[in-house]
């Protein structure tokens, strides 16, 4: 897959068959959206070409609000390329570009910079100033403009719609299997191994202590679970149990994300982290004081290894 990220040095494409959309998580709904677009470009001979936009549309036009992402662009690129897609086109999204009208998105971006062939879009998809073009529209100049417009299913885009709905509720709460039916793949996230009051060290289980790479990533619920980790570089998989909450036996105050990668010792400060979500254990809970949270500790070890027995 050809990634391009300037509207400016864009190849011609042949006989392009488009979709455009945002795909955050790139699950098991728009994997269904994806293999229609393959499809349409395998039947044609044309080349498959998915438009996406960065930084995410809300984050330009609803700056307040949060986003909750499930995957960074670069995540969703390597999920992308997994899928056979021919291009993926990263088009830069401003304030000036919001501020298009229908017609000027169809005529100088859709048409000037991608001459589509065929393009495939959903019965909900808006675009323009005020969301005011459509699959309508589309379908309006689709002669003058020397393409054919194709609708995705509305049981394709609801079922898009409400597993991204579901996979954000499901991680949440904790349910990391179910999560994980949805999108196809385990969960995941990355950040950077900073420093904390090593705590841990002293009662035997010394933990990395993440800072997300990417504030908009959507962080799990408070709990305990076991995972899979990686760090930036690596092929090797290295074990662990990881908790997200607020350490309310020791002080309760700032929510933490902190990995404690079993049988290791290594000074890893600086480095970045990849956590792969595999099992929720329990909910945070505040214990008696440091000897009761030491066996629980152990506990969730014990649990955490018979539970990670045959992941690598």
């Amino acid at each position: 897959m050809k990634v391009y990220r300037n509207l400016d040095t864009l190849p011609p494409f042949i006989n392009a068959v488009v979709t455009i959309g945002t795909f955050d998580g790139v699950h098991v709904g728009h994997q269904k959206i994806i293999h229609q677009l393959l499809n349409e470009s395998k039947r044609t001979g044309g080349e498959s070409v998915l438009i996406t936009f960065h930084p995410h549309p809300r984050k330009i036009v609803k700056p307040h609000e949060s986003l909750m992402q499930l995957t960074t662009m670069e995540e969703r690129i390597e999920l992308l390329k997994q899928l056979g897609i021919n291009n993926m086109v990263v088009v830069p999204f401003t304030k000036d570009f919001s501020q298009q009208t229908a017609l000027q998105y169809v005529e100088n971006f859709l048409v000037e910079r991608f001459h589509p062939a065929t393009i495939i879009i959903g019965y909900d998809h808006k675009f323009g100033n005020n969301r005011e073009g459509d699959y309508r529209m589309l379908e309006q100049y689709a002669h003058q403009f020397s393409y054919t417009v194709q609708e995705i299913d509305e049981q394709l885009i609801n079922d898009a719609v409400i597993s991204s709905t579901k996979v954000r509720a499901a991680l949440l709460r904790g349910d990391v299997l179910y999560a994980k039916s949805l999108l196809g793949y385990d969960y995941f996230f990355k950040g950077e191994v900073i420093e904390g009051n090593k705590l841990g060290r002293t009662i035997g289980y010394p933990t990395a202590n993440l800072q997300m790479d990417n504030p908009d990533k959507l962080v799990p619920g408070n709990g305990v679970y076991a995972v899979l980790c990686q760090l930036e570089g690596e092929i090797r998989l290295l074990k662990g149990m990881m908790n997200i909450g607020t350490r309310p036996t020791v002080d309760g105050l700032n929510r933490m994300i902190e990995v404690h990668i079993f049988d290791f010792n290594e000074e890893i400060y600086g480095r970045h982290l990849k956590v792969r979500l595999k099992h929720f254990l329990r909910n945070e809970e505040k214990f008696s004081g440091i000897d009761a949270l030491k066996e629980q500790l152990r506990k969730d070890k014990e649990l955490s290894i018979k539970l990670l027995e045959k992941e690598i």
